[in-house]
């Protein structure tokens, strides 16, 4: 038998190539925010709760990139959706260096999610449309191992940028994917799957059509700027007493989207965004909070942080790519699941040693990330099955970064729970807890039960009909 790479032929090893270089520059991008928190919160005097909601900014305008893009996506081809992602993200991570205050740089984070969040969608759905049908979970667990790649470069250019240069210099140089973004528009062929079922001028409709209905189209925008508003007040942390009204608001606009672009599956796509929001919510307070646990509570330096960092994102790369071959020989649930509980194992004593341990501190965040949110790289493919290709970017898109407002619940849990009980011990809980949960919702597989439920629903009302 010819081994597993043998049966990619040059195309789709480009594909694959172009896709995980935007997606580690994406990483690169996103997370240098979380390398300067500190010296954001001295440069415009703000508390480590407040200085925390500008990780959770580019969270906020995620669902609207998941989704417009995705749409995109779905009606003009993979490869397009990838490239615009790029350009936004790499604009607003640019901007974020030009900020003046804090707002300023709130609203610059939020240009940043909306690319981040095409990038996902897109990135994924090209590459997983690109090879074998047997292969794919190894295609989105290698190319999501292209993130932590790019947040180890972070940490590395934070290193040699900041202390003699300052935190702006950092966030100039994220313009840099643009250029790669032009080199791309020159030399990708289209995904396979799209070019042949949607890109050949079939018939039938993409989540686009849905979207772009005119009838429908003063309710959508409508709901946008709701949803856009009410997600902004929560994060920003002036909800106020209106807390439970925004999020219920929040809840019931996703559930309006997800109607149109899902269909009859949306019932899924609700049960896919409550699974995402909780792995969000076990691997997010530790990685937006990461740098500054090391920083005030270990008292690392600049270059310890970055050192400590690095071991975590390859621990994180190489977890993603071990769950790739794992989850084409055993399964992406039973993988994802396993992995998850092994990484309950080192949770703990990962928050538990002290400063003089940097060595044991490097090797237990290495296989921590590997084993918790390097077995995250199965969930595009997780999600991606359950939905047909002509609504699968927007769908995945769209329930991903829903269910990717936990990254912006996160640092903020993350920094409350640490206000009582200390950041380590925070992070180790949280973790811990949501890690749980979140491997009950895949081992059950929550969203296709609620589909079933949906769908024997319909049949009692046709029958009673």
């Amino acid at each position: 038998m010819n081994p597993w790479y043998r049966r990619l032929g040059p195309g789709q090893w480009k594909v694959f190539g172009a896709a995980w270089l935007g997606y580690l520059l994406d990483g690169f991008d996103f997370v240098i925010i979380t390398l300067v928190l500190t010296e954001l919160r001295d440069e415009f005097d703000l508390s480590l709760a407040t200085a925390s909601t500008l990780v959770s900014a580019a969270f906020v305008s995620r669902w609207l990139g998941g989704l417009a893009l995705g749409a995109l996506g779905d009606r003009f081809g993979r490869r397009p959706a990838m490239i615009a992602s790029i350009v936004l993200y790499a604009v607003g991570t640019a901007l974020c260096g030009f900020a003046w205050d804090y707002w300023s740089l709130f609203v610059f984070r939020v240009v940043v999610g909306l690319g981040m969040a095409g990038e996902y969608g897109s990135s994924s759905t090209y590459v997983m449309e690109s090879w074998p049908k047997g292969l794919r979970n190894r295609a989105t667990g290698f190319l999501l191992s292209a993130y932590p790649i790019g947040t180890v470069l972070a940490a590395r250019a934070y290193d040699l940028i900041v202390p003699g240069f300052g935190w702006r210099w950092l966030f100039w140089f994220g313009i840099l994917p643009v250029f790669v973004a032009l080199w791309l528009r020159r030399t990708l062929p289209e995904a396979k799957d799209w070019a042949e079922e949607v890109g050949s001028g079939g018939g039938g409709s993409t989540s686009a059509t849905a979207l772009l209905n005119r009838r429908r189209a003063p309710l959508d925008v409508v709901v946008a700027v709701v949803l856009a508003t009410c997600l902004v007040l929560i994060f920003s942390g002036h909800a106020g007493s209106l807390y439970p009204l925004y999020i219920a608001l929040c809840v019931v606009g996703f559930v309006v989207f997800g109607v149109q672009i899902s269909g009859r599956a949306w019932p899924v796509a609700v049960g896919l965004m409550l699974t995402v929001f909780c792995a969000f919510l076990y691997s997010w307070p530790i990685q937006s909070l990461l740098p500054t646990y090391l920083k005030t509570e270990l008292h690392y330096n600049a270059g310890q942080v970055a050192n400590a960092l690095t071991w975590a994102g390859l621990g994180y790369a190489a977890g993603s790519c071990l769950a790739g071959v794992v989850g084409d020989r055993f399964g992406t649930r039973a993988t994802y699941v396993g992995g998850l509980l092994l990484s309950l194992v080192f949770v703990f004593p990962a928050f538990a040693l002290g400063s003089g341990s940097i060595v044991l501190v490097w090797l237990l965040l290495f296989v921590l990330q590997g084993t918790s949110s390097g077995t995250s790289g199965l969930l595009p493919k997780y999600i991606g099955d359950h939905f047909p290709t002509r609504i699968r970017a927007a769908s995945l898109g769209f329930t991903y970064n829903v269910g990717a407002l936990g990254g912006a619940v996160a640092p903020l849990l993350g920094a409350q729970v640490a206000g009582h009980i200390g950041l380590g011990p925070a992070l180790g809980w949280l973790a811990a807890g949501l890690t749980v949960l979140t491997a009950l919702l895949v081992g059950l597989d929550v969203p296709a039960r609620l589909g079933r439920i949906g769908r024997a629903g319909r049949r009692e009302r046709v029958e009673v009909g």
